[in-house]
Order: C-alpha cells, then sequence, then structure tokens
C-alpha cells in the first residue's frame, strides 16, 4: 500500500496538495476560469448580433433626380423604381440633392404605415424650392445608399416645397428606412462639425 502511494506521488500529482500547498493559487485558478467563461460568452453574443445592429453605425445616403425626357445625350438615364411592381423613369445623371444638403431625417408614423421624412439645410431648401416649383408633374427619383444600394420612390411634384421638407414613403422595411434616417443623421452631424471648424 505504502509501495503504491509512493508511485502515484512520482509519476502523477495530487492536486488538492498543489491547491494547500501555495496561498492564492485556488483563487487565481477559478478567476482565470470565471473569466474565459465571461469572455467566451461576450464573444458568443457579438457574433449572434443581427447585421442590422452593426449597421446602425453606418452612414447612409440619399439622392435627389429629377425626371426629365429622354435626348440622346449622355446626361440622363432610364432606372428602375420599385420591387414589387416596377416601373422605368429617366433621370439626370446628376442628383441636384445629396446626404450633405441634410439636416435631419427620421421616420414618422403615417396612417396605415410609415414614411421617411428629410429636412434639408438652407442650400438643400433653396434647391428643393426652385427645382418644384419649374418641374411640377415630373418625378422625383429618390436612391439610397445603406448597405444596399436601392431606388426608394419617385413621388410626383404636386406643389412647390417651400419649407424644405420632404415626406415620401419609401419602397424600404421599417427596420431599413430606420438605419437610413440614423445613417442620414450621423452624416448630417458630421457636415455640421466640418463647417464649425472651416
Amino acid at each position: 500500500m505504502l509501495g503504491m502511494t509512493m508511485r502515484t506521488r512520482v509519476f502523477g500529482f495530487n492536486p488538492n496538495l498543489i491547491l494547500r500547498s501555495v496561498p492564492g493559487l485556488t483563487v487565481l485558478l477559478l478567476s482565470l476560469v470565471v473569466s474565459g467563461c465571461l469572455f467566451h460568452k461576450d464573444k458568443e453574443k457579438e457574433k449572434a448580433k443581427p447585421e442590422e445592429e452593426h449597421s446602425k453605425r453606418d452612414k447612409a445616403s440619399l439622392r435627389l433626380y429629377l425626371e426629365v425626357n429622354p435626348d440622346g445625350s449622355d446626361r440622363s438615364e432610364p432606372v428602375s423604381i420599385g420591387r414589387i411592381s416596377p416601373f422605368q423613369i429617366n433621370v439626370e445623371k446628376k442628383a441636384f440633392l445629396t446626404e450633405f444638403n441634410i439636416e435631419h431625417a427620421a421616420v414618422l408614423e403615417s396612417f396605415g404605415g410609415y414614411s421617411l421624412s428629410v429636412r434639408f439645410n438652407k442650400e438643400g431648401t433653396w434647391l428643393l424650392e426652385q427645382y418644384t416649383t419649374a418641374n411640377k408633374g415630373k418625378r422625383i427619383a429618390i436612391a439610397a445608399e445603406f448597405g444596399q444600394l436601392r431606388w426608394l420612390g419617385a413621388p410626383v411634384i404636386r406643389q412647390r416645397i417651400a419649407d424644405g421638407h420632404l415626406v415620401f414613403t419609401p419602397d424600404a422595411t421599417r427596420e431599413e428606412s430606420e438605419r437610413i434616417a440614423s445613417g442620414l443623421n450621423r452624416v448630417a452631424e458630421e457636415n455640421k462639425k466640418n463647417n464649425l471648424q472651416l
């Protein structure tokens, strides 16, 4: 029996003996195990987060293009608007308003759904008034980039918009609309900071 105990001590180790002989080692080992488990859980949570969570930190773009008649030049092109019932319109290749003209964006509740509200800065307000005054009956094709590029809609210009506030129903889910508004507000904040530094 004695020989057997000796053999175990020589060729193996007794964890209880080691833990008792070094003060604080038990606490250290337990804290390492617990912190390792917590680190692993944090990594799993990070992996489990949907892409939408990450994209909320991203910027977005919004471009407004005026509908024009095809004239054979390379200044305009046809675009397809809508995903369920797509239709084509011919638009100028150069946008007359961009995300750099936006002051604030939000998703608004509207009867039976939601709308995307875009408020433009002073220059954007002036341009929107000018284009809507001169082009009644034409469409404004609206494109956005928010992790993907999509034509959100093409509302008809029914009247002059003098207050710099455009509201339309986007071809996007509520979640996508929230991402777009959040990304546009991020760009607007950055533009304000840059303008203050000039």
